[in-house]
């Protein structure tokens, strides 16, 4: 097996090119752009199962708080709020499994699909986006692009180097057409803004 791996490897590194190489030009469609891409972030992540938690201005994490109502593990990727279990430097992907919830900022948004890009940055470890049962994510309206076009102007692309998407949770309707959430990742995803 490792004969067939060393081979696989040799020919992708002996056909890689080496230097800088220009990301090819796209189009970004921006005159089909509504003006409040907040709504259409909303729209578009409750379309995919998601769910929009509402801004509390005089306490701004009572939101999350409140929509954390089962037992288990917390993490907490952000310092606005603190979770009972804590990700270190020697935090194993697999150590990720048992928590419940886990809160995150999103790196940006993208009001077109209501999808949230995670980088190794906003996850620490990259099973936190996938292992929890249920994601609670702050997002900044400021980062909110259009379409997915406009996402591919970004500089995480280029600054990191695992990348991801989510829109909404987990979903699958291929057993007798009867939709499940979490049956492949997180049972429930929900976002709040907050810059």
């Amino acid at each position: 097996m490792s004969g067939s791996r060393e081979a696989i490897l040799g020919a992708i590194r002996s056909t890689h090119l080496q230097g800088e190489h220009p990301r090819p030009a796209v189009p970004l469609f921006d005159q089909a752009a509504p003006a409040d891409l907040k709504a259409l972030f909303q729209k578009s992540l409750e379309r995919m199962g998601g769910k929009m938690l509402l801004t509390d201005v005089a306490d701004p994490m009572a939101p999350v708080r409140q929509a954390i109502v089962k037992p288990g593990p917390v993490v907490s990727c952000v310092p606005e709020f603190e979770g009972d279990m804590k990700i270190t430097p020697h935090t194993k992907p697999t150590d990720i499994a048992p928590v419940e919830y886990a809160v995150l900022r999103a790196a940006f948004g993208v009001a077109e699909t209501g999808s949230l890009c995670f980088t190794e940055k906003q996850l620490h470890v990259n099973t936190t986006g996938f292992l929890p049962q249920h994601l609670i994510v702050l997002l900044d309206p400021a980062q909110i692009v259009y379409n997915l076009h406009n996402a591919y102007q970004r500089p995480e692309w280029l600054q990191a180097h695992y990348a991801v998407f989510q829109s909404g949770p987990s979903a699958t309707a291929d057993i007798e057409g009867v939709l499940v959430h979490g049956a492949q990742g997180v049972r429930s995803l929900s976002v709040l803004f907050q810059p």
